[in-house]
C-alpha cells in the first residue's frame, strides 16, 4: 500500500457536510487558545461524533473503518508491535492478510508513524481508521501484564534464591524502585487495573504462589509462581500498609494507596495466617472514576423517582441490603452525594471509609481501641448532624441507636446482610429492635443485587438447555415470553469469559401505613403477605427476569440471583 496523503481533517469534514464552515471557524480559535487537537474540540462540542470524523477519513483515503468494540483482536499478532510504540503511534496491529499486517490507525496521514511501524514490523503495512477513544480502551486491555509479572516472579525468585532478603531494610535505599519484587506490585496493579478487578488475592500454597483477580465478581487465575517469593510480597505489602511486619500469626487489616496509570487507587488490605504462610486479599477502590450519581445506577425511573423523594426527607431510616460485594456501598454515596449540600451536615461512620466525599464529616472505628459503630455513633449525635450514614448494622445496640435517631428527626442511611426486603424488618426484629420502633422509624428498604452483562463483542442468540427450559417455566416464563435469550462467546474483550461488566437490579419496599401496620402485627405471615402484595412484579427476581429477556444479562445469571435470594 502506498504512503497516504496529508489531509485536512477541517476541510474534508465540511466537504462531506459533517459540520458546516461557522462550526469549523469556531473549532479552529477554541484550538488555539486550548492546544487541543481540532478533532478533539469538534467532538468535545458535540458538532461530530468519533465515529463520523473516522468513517470521513475512511472514506476520504478509500481504506476501512473498524469499529473495535466489535472486533475480536488476536493477542499474540497484537504484541507484534510493542506497547509503548502502540500508544505513541495510536496503532494497533488487527491482523496479517497475504502477509501483510493490517494496521488500525487513529490517524493513516501521519508519516512518521507509517514509516515506524514498517520499519519495526519489518515488512510494507495496510491500514485501517479506529477510533481513538476504542484503540486506547484496546491497548489497555490486550497488553495485559501477564507474562511481565510472571517474569518479575522468577526474576525475584532467582534474586532470593535459598536465602531471606529484607525489604524492609531496603526501603531506604536508593534505587528501591529497581527491586524486583516493587515492579512485581507495581506490574500486578496495573494489570488489575486495566481489567477492572475489584479485588487481588494472594495465595501461597505448599509448592506455588497463585495470584487470582475477581472480575465482575468472578475469580479468575493470573499467575502462579514459585512459592518461596510470597513472603517477600506479603513482607512489601504489610509495610506499605503499616501494618506490624513480625505479627504473623494473627489476621491484620490496612489500607494505603497507590498510583496506577495516572489514576490514584485505594487499596483496603487483609491478611489471614494460613498453612504456608499468609493468605493477603487486597479490595482496590479507584478513586478516579469518582462517585456515580443516582441517575447513573441503573434504578428503573419510577423507583428513582420515589428513592430521591424518600433521601429527601427530614427523618427516617433508609436501609439498602444484599451480599457482601452488591454495590450496597455505592448506593448509598450516590444518595449522599444528591444531598450534600451546605445546608446539611452529613456524618458517616464506616468500617473502613471506602470513599472519600468533600463536605462531608467521615469516621472510621477502630475496634482495637474500643472506637466501636455504636461509641462513633453517640458521639456524632452530639455534633448537631442532619444525616447519618452507618456503614453497617452490626449489632442491636448500633441498630437501636441509628433507629432512635431516625426518631428524632434525623436521616439515616445503613446497611444489611439480607437477602430481600421482607426479611430485612424480621432481621432487625430478630437483633432486639423493638417492633414498633422499626414500624415508625424506617423509611424505605432498597435490595440490590449485581448480575453480569453479556459482552456486546460476542454476544450471540442462546436457545436455552433442558434445565433453563424447565426453570424458566417453573417461575412462569411461557415460551412465547422469554423475549431475546442471548450470551457471550467469549472473546479477547471479555477474557473469554462472555461477560463484561455488571449492572445492579434492585427491589423497593416503602413504608406505607399498610406496610408499618403490618410490621407490628402479631403473626409474620400477615406482613409478608401484605409486603408481597406491595411487591408484585417488582422483586429482585423480576427486575432480574426483564434484563435477562433483553438479552442484557442471561439465564444462568438469573438462576443464580434466584438462589441468592431464595437459600
Amino acid at each position: 500500500m502506498a504512503r497516504p496523503e496529508k489531509i485536512r481533517l477541517g476541510d474534508l469534514l465540511v466537504q462531506q457536510k459533517l459540520i458546516t464552515m461557522e462550526q469549523l471557524i469556531l473549532a479552529l480559535n477554541q484550538q488555539k487558545t486550548s492546544g487541543r487537537k481540532l478533532g478533539q474540540v469538534l467532538v468535545d462540542n458535540a458538532f461530530v461524533t468519533e465515529d463520523q470524523m473516522s468513517e470521513a477519513v475512511a472514506r476520504q483515503l478509500n481504506i476501512p473503518f473498524i469499529n473495535l468494540k466489535h472486533y475480536n483482536v488476536n493477542l499474540e499478532i497484537v504484541r507484534r508491535l510493542p506497547e509503548n510504540q502502540a500508544r505513541r503511534f495510536r496503532a494497533i496491529v488487527l491482523e496479517v492478510r497475504n502477509g501483510t499486517p493490517l494496521i488500525g490507525m487513529t490517524d493513516p496521514t501521519d508519516l512518521f508513524a507509517y514509516d515506524e511501524i514498517s520499519r519495526l514490523l519489518k515488512s510494507d503495512i495496510d491500514q485501517a481508521v479506529v477510533t481513538e477513544s476504542q484503540l486506547l480502551e484496546t491497548v489497555d486491555r490486550v497488553y495485559r501484564r501477564t507474562e511481565e509479572i510472571s517474569g518479575l516472579a522468577r526474576e525475584l525468585s532467582e534474586d532470593l534464591g535459598d536465602s531471606y532478603v529484607d525489604f524492609g531494610a531496603m526501603s531506604d535505599s536508593a534505587g528501591l524502585e529497581e527491586a524486583p519484587v516493587v515492579k512485581l506490585l507495581q506490574s500486578m496493579f496495573d494489570d488489575a487495573t486495566q481489567v477492572r478487578a475489584s479485588d487481588i488475592h494472594i495465595e501461597p500454597q505448599e509448592m506455588r504462589m497463585q495470584v487470582r483477580f475477581r472480575i465482575d465478581g468472578a475469580l479468575h487465575l493470573q499467575t502462579e509462581a514459585d512459592s518461596k517469593i510470597a513472603p517477600s510480597l506479603v513482607l512489601r505489602l504489610k509495610l506499605m500498609a503499616g501494618l506490624d511486619i513480625s505479627e504473623k500469626r494473627l489476621p491484620q487489616d490496612g489500607r494505603f494507596s497507590v498510583r496506577v496509570r495516572d489514576q490514584v487507587v485505594d487499596v483496603r488490605m487483609s491478611t489471614l495466617p494460613m498453612q504456608y504462610g499468609e493468605s493477603v486479599v487486597m479490595r482496590l477502590l479507584n478513586q478516579s472514576s469518582g462517585i456515580l450519581g443516582l441517575d447513573k445506577l441503573g434504578m428503573p425511573p419510577e423507583m428513582l423517582k420515589r428513592f430521591r423523594e424518600v433521601i429527601s426527607r427530614s427523618s427516617g431510616m433508609i436501609l439498602v441490603t444484599g451480599p457482601t460485594g452488591s454495590g450496597k456501598t455505592t448506593t448509598l454515596y450516590a444518595g449522599l452525594s444528591e444531598i450534600n449540600t451546605i445546608d446539611q451536615k452529613i456524618i458517616t461512620v464506616e468500617d473502613p471509609v471506602e470513599y472519600r466525599l468533600p463536605g462531608i464529616i467521615q469516621v472510621q472505628v477502630n475496634e482495637k481501641i474500643d472506637f466501636t459503630f455504636s461509641r462513633v455513633l453517640r458521639a456524632a449525635m452530639r455534633q448537631d448532624p442532619d444525616v447519618i450514614m452507618v456503614g453497617e448494622m452490626r449489632d442491636a445496640e448500633t441498630a437501636q441507636i441509628g433507629l432512635r435517631a431516625a426518631m428524632t428527626g434525623h436521616l439515616v442511611f445503613s446497611t444489611l446482610h439480607t437477602r430481600d426486603t421482607a426479611g430485612t424488618l424480621f432481621r432487625l426484629v430478630d437483633m432486639g429492635v423493638p417492633r414498633f420502633m422499626v414500624a415508625s422509624s424506617v423509611q424505605a428498604i432498597l435490595a440490590q443485587r449485581l448480575v453480569r452483562r453479556v459482552c456486546e463483542s460476542c454476544a450471540e442468540p442462546h436457545e436455552p438447555s433442558v434445565m433453563e427450559v424447565e426453570w424458566l417455566a417453573n417461575e412462569g416464563q411461557l415460551r412465547g415470553s422469554w423475549g431475546k435469550l442471548m450470551r457471550g462467546r467469549g472473546c479477547s474483550h471479555c477474557n473469554g469469559s462472555g461477560y463484561f461488566g455488571r449492572l445492579a437490579i434492585y427491589e423497593m419496599l416503602e413504608m406505607s401505613q399498610a406496610i408499618a401496620d403490618a410490621a407490628v402485627h402479631e403473626k409474620a405471615s400477615h406482613f409478608m403477605e401484605v409486603a408481597r402484595e406491595h411487591l408484585k412484579d417488582k422483586t429482585l427476581l423480576d427486575a432480574a427476569l426483564k434484563q435477562m429477556q433483553l438479552g442484557v444479562t442471561t439465564v444462568t445469571e438469573v438462576m443464580r440471583i434466584t438462589n441468592q435470594v431464595e437459600d
